[in-house]
């Protein structure tokens, strides 16, 4: 890896439409006054690095990253909450044991996690507005960030229940991206990438049901690894949104989110997917390989008649020379996609109304969300089953662009368009609201429902500055591979070298 410094791009109308969300709330307390701002804080194996090598203590870089999120939380809005307290107590026991002489994959670095995660003692508000207990255990995901010896800080913003590429709702406000405030950094996610873009916190989790991992790391300018179904827990959920949705980690670096995914793998005992274990962070260190790479700009059929922007084009091509001069084979292809919107929307406004049905307080809900309820209970049952079972035929007829035409990655734009201005979706009806994001993000959204890996890269930027990504996708339990490949892209692009205005 190059150790040249970072450069920051210049902010283009940044702060225009200004809108600040609340305060980041914590059970007992109120916000802490404004702070100067500290520098952004070092990658997650940097961090770790410095931990072990008692270059730093956790203390310190928990209290940097807390002190970084409150100063910027009226301009970004990134966090729902913090557990300031918490964590600083959990930084001092973690010091404790690194001077003892213990050593674990992620002792004593912050790190964040997404809404709609379970994290003791705090609500999962999953984007909605109204009062929400405490959760009283952990998911998952999160037990097994606590085993590698992370200290998570606060839960990131995300919409309401994770429905739209963007991060903004009546009940937090807006979450603005890094790289121009007055744009979205995508969604579901939002929160999570807005916080890893402007180095809050090393690297985060998010969810991924449609996109909302490689959605808002395409326009934030990071990695995002949407894993194979069941690669990391969803539990206490045994199959999140009729299985479209899985866990990902979002990084600076594709070897930041090797590790992080490597820190949180694994099935709970009640889980359904069960796929067997990667060693993703090895992964990042090998050689891909001459590979074939199959191109395509055609999207799924959406009935919106989208195709990607001139300069989502123009980076993704860039990227696909890059391939080609790293010596992979690049072509053109079209994946046989067929009618695979007809398994996904069943699917996708089911799994909403199974959520949406818990709310206590349904009237408070998006009226958009209201909608998706009564279609996804119209969809239910019988429907929904039908659009499961068409799974492994679509497997067969997608995945022959690997098993037929020989190709071992599939690379598309992320989205096709850059990343919209906030409040470009305001006001507008449910079916609106579809069709705009369809147009905006097509892409993405198939993987989901073939339960397979893909991960987006950054692609480069907009003449305005605006981050755009691509996508490498993979058959079933290819993620090595496309790590790998992420990774020789990274050596050669160095996109860890850009950082947006601090």
């Amino acid at each position: 890896m190059s150790s040249a410094e970072p450069t920051e791009a210049e902010p283009t109308d940044a702060g225009a439409t200004e809108q600040t969300g609340p305060a980041v709330r914590e059970s007992g307390r109120g916000p802490r006054p404004a702070a100067p701002v500290p520098s952004p804080l070092p990658g997650l194996a940097e961090s770790a690095r410095r931990l072990a090598d008692a270059t730093t203590t956790s203390t310190a870089l928990v209290a940097d990253a807390l002190a970084r999120i409150e100063a910027t939380q009226p301009t970004l809005n990134a966090f729902r909450h913090l557990r300031a307290e918490a964590a600083l107590a959990e930084a001092a026991e973690a010091d404790r044991r690194l001077a003892a002489g213990e050593r674990l994959p992620l002792l004593g670095v912050p790190v964040a996690v997404k809404d709609d995660t379970d994290v003791a003692g705090l609500p999962t508000h999953f984007g909605c507005d109204g009062e929400r207990p405490p959760a009283a255990s952990d998911s998952e995901a999160v037990r097994r960030l606590r085993a590698a010896g992370a200290v998570v800080v606060g839960k990131t913003n995300s919409c309401e229940l994770g429905q739209w590429p963007f991060t903004e709702g009546t009940a937090f406000g807006a979450t603005r991206n890094p790289w121009n405030t007055a744009h979205t950094p995508g969604g579901s996610s939002g929160g999570s990438a807005a916080a890893v873009a402007a180095g809050l916190v090393p690297a985060a989790l998010g969810s991924d049901g449609a996109g909302s991992v490689r959605i808002p790391a395409a326009w934030t300018h990071l990695v995002g690894i949407k894993p194979q179904r069941g690669r990391i827990s969803v539990h206490p959920h045994s199959d999140s949104f009729q299985g479209l949705t899985v866990n990902g980690p979002l990084a600076r670096t594709v070897a930041d989110a090797a590790l992080l995914l490597d820190a949180v793998a694994g099935a709970h005992p009640e889980d359904f997917h069960r796929p067997p274990a990667v060693r993703a962070a090895d992964a990042a260190r090998r050689d891909p390989g001459r590979l074939r790479v199959a191109l395509a700009w055609r999207p799924p059929l959406t009935l919106t008649g989208a195709g990607p922007d001139p300069e989502v084009r123009r980076a993704v091509t860039a990227l696909a020379d890059t391939l080609a001069r790293l010596g992979h084979h690049v072509e053109e292809a079209r994946p046989r996609y067929g009618l695979i919107g007809l398994a996904f929307v069943p699917r996708a406004t089911a799994g909403i109304a199974e959520f949406a049905a818990r709310h206590p307080e349904p009237a408070l809900l998006d009226p958009r969300t209201r909608s998706a309820l009564r279609t996804g209970t119209r969809l239910g049952g019988r429907v929904v089953r039908a659009a499961r079972a068409r799974e492994v035929r679509q497997h067969r007829r997608i995945g022959a662009l690997f098993d037929t035409s020989g190709f071992d990655v599939l690379l598309t734009p992320t989205t096709a368009a850059p990343p919209p201005r906030i409040g470009r979706f305001d006001d507008l009806s449910a079916w609106r609201t579809d069709v705009a994001m369809a147009a905006a993000c097509p892409y993405a959204w198939p993987w989901n429902v073939l339960g397979w890996p893909g991960i987006n890269v950054p692609a480069g930027f907009t003449r305005s500055g605006l981050p755009v990504g691509a996508q490498l996708l993979g058959p079933s339990r290819s993620e090595e591979r496309l790590i790998a490949l992420a990774a020789q892209l990274e050596d050669d692009r160095c996109w860890f070298q850009h950082r947006p205005p601090v």
